[in-house]
């Protein structure tokens, strides 16, 4: 699976904002929404930074309060990772696992597509591993093990 698919499955939909908003205006969208981070955009629409709730709490622990009217571009990670359409769930999880972020936009030719989060790679994972046991019971039931059949054959033979 790949991040093409998973954006099929969840949808596109990413919030974004620009830079000019304030850390509290950021910390409201963030709220409103039910969302962790926000991907900022320039004036051409390309992806300029991003904004998580963990950035928030980090700025409100290091300033203050005050910190909160400040623009949200002298806190937002400038230097994206991003993902391609073609990036697998295992490339996905590496780089955020590597990079220790929870949130990846994907791009294509510039153009944002969508965000795929550690959940929805954790959803996958979970989905794989259910399928391969329900799978292993399944194939374990229908055929005898050799060990049934040993047994079966010296209850026959008295022994």
């Amino acid at each position: 699976m790949n991040a093409a698919t998973i954006l099929k499955f969840k949808g596109g939909g990413v919030f974004t904002t620009t830079a000019n908003k304030s850390l509290l205006e950021i910390a409201k969208l963030l709220a409103q929404h039910g969302i962790g981070c926000m991907v900022i955009l320039g004036d051409d629409d390309k992806v300029v930074g991003i904004v998580s709730e963990r950035d928030l709490m980090r700025a409100i622990g290091q300033g203050g309060p005050k910190i909160l009217d400040e623009p949200v571009s002298d806190f937002m990670t400038k230097t994206v990772v991003t993902a391609r359409e073609a990036d697998t769930v295992d490339q996905l999880m590496s780089e955020m696992t590597m990079h220790r972020f929870r949130h990846m936009p994907v791009v294509e030719r510039g153009q944002l597509l969508g965000l795929v989060s550690i959940g929805d790679l954790v959803k996958i994972h979970v989905a794989d591993a259910e399928f391969e046991s329900g799978a292993s019971r399944q194939y374990i039931t229908a055929s005898p093990s050799l060990l049934s059949d040993q047994a079966r054959g010296r209850l026959a033979g008295g022994a």
